[in-house]
């Protein structure tokens, strides 16, 4: 094994210091995300989502309505929307996508409870269906978070059919995004 001496060190040391300012600084992305706004009428961040907005099936009685949604302060040059809804506390080593909804017309603002504009496409969740899947925590399990998650998109489309996985739509989603805002609630049994 090589050892490095006080001058290669110092090299080494300037060029992690400057790969770490690099990520750590922020990027145009940041500011734009943080100035949009995401809220419900349905539930309050960080509340309690009630049974009508709950999962109908695998154990869980509510009426899988999903929330209403209203989002404000998209960046210029935003061509759609798309709401997901993702449980990161889900018993898997990925998750659980709830609802993966894309191709929102860019003059959309909101949804109403149970709605899903003309135009918009609800792609495959992870319970194997398109459109929406409520939350329903194990029973027994501490209370899970699902986070709800408005993008502004510089497309307007994404290249999906409704059979695509949410690893996919989450990639798309990504790569992209001009902005986004997340609101999350929580359920338990």
């Amino acid at each position: 094994m090589k050892t490095l001496g006080n001058k290669e060190l110092g090299f080494a040391a300037r060029g992690i210091l400057t790969a770490l300012v690099a990520i750590a600084a922020p990027m145009p992305f940041d500011t734009a995300a943080s100035a949009m706004d995401l809220t419900s009428s349905s539930f309050a961040d960080g509340g309690a989502i009630p049974e009508r907005n709950v999962l109908r099936g695998f154990g869980c009685l509510g009426q899988n309505i999903s929330p209403a949604l209203v989002w404000r302060a998209a960046p210029d040059g935003t061509k759609s929307f798309a709401v997901t809804m993702f449980d990161p506390d889900a018993p898997t080593d990925s998750g659980w996508w709830h609802w993966l909804l894309v191709n929102i017309p860019a003059d959309t603002m909101s949804l109403a409870e149970g709605s899903q504009p003309a135009g918009a496409l609800a792609t495959r969740t992870d319970f194997g269906m398109e459109g929406y899947g409520g939350p329903c925590a194990p029973e027994g399990a501490p209370p899970h978070r699902y986070v709800v998650t408005v993008f502004a998109l510089d497309v307007e489309k994404l290249p999906v059919e409704a059979s695509a996985s949410g690893a996919m739509v989450s990639f798309l989603l990504n790569s992209h995004s001009l902005a986004k805002a997340t609101l999350t609630g929580r359920f338990g049994r």
